[in-house]
């Protein structure tokens, strides 16, 4: 899927953000899938340091079906790639940007978001057929950064911050000021152990900041 073909898909999710289930299990990934979807999320994210990750991402695709796009995170090879979709993984997240990665995941027909820091990596990225723009870590680029970076990006590509982004209306709507169409959420979102009730919690409080935003 390339980068207008994922920036057309993106533009129709009501939550734009990226649930980050680092330490997610197996045994707990249906029931943690419902209650995302129950809060307003439909993009879930497993990443491979995960305990029996693929298990997981498998399982999250037979729960939630068609309502959700299911994948994983911190893929750094090729090989992981193909492992990834085979189990029914539908986009390809890593930390940062290897060629490799992204092309294998366009040859498998499956979302690429790849991590991105600079100019140079975001314009290869592109080049190389990434569908968007993960900038991680967002602790490293500012909003300031980032609306630099939009203004010579091309205005469709997806740009999401991922690192250190809160529930708080006042922080998502200065990286979406400077141009962030996305975000992803990982420990303030969810951490391994947590409770239904701790992960339903948080994931309200994200889509309710979202609504501040987006209103």
């Amino acid at each position: 899927m390339d980068s207008f073909d994922f920036a057309t898909l993106w533009q129709k999710t009501p939550l734009p953000m990226i649930a980050i289930l680092r330490g997610l299990t197996p045994e707990e990934a249906p029931e943690i899938g419902d209650i995302l979807l129950e809060a307003g999320f439909t993009w879930l994210e497993v990443p491979l340091n995960s305990p029996r990750a693929l298990d997981s991402v498998a399982l999250l695709r037979e729960r939630v079906g068609e309502r959700a796009i299911v994948g994983a995170g911190t893929v750094l090879t090729a090989a992981q790639v193909d492992s990834v979709v085979d189990a029914g993984g539908q986009v390809i997240i890593s930390p940062n940007m290897n060629t490799s990665v992204i092309r294998r995941s366009r040859a498998r027909g499956v979302i690429s978001l790849p991590g991105v820091t600079t100019p140079s990596e975001a314009f290869t990225a592109l080049e190389a057929g990434a569908s968007g723009l993960k900038f991680y870590p967002a602790e490293m680029i500012s909003p300031e950064v980032l609306h630099a970076m939009c203004v010579v990006l091309p205005p469709h590509v997806v740009c999401m911050p991922v690192g250190g982004v809160a529930a708080q209306a006042q922080q998502l709507q200065r990286w979406y000021t400077a141009g962030a169409k996305g975000f992803g959420c990982g420990g303030g979102l969810y951490r391994a152990g947590a409770s239904r009730e701790q992960v339903f919690h948080h994931a309200q409080a994200y889509a309710q900041a979202w609504q501040q935003v987006n209103t």
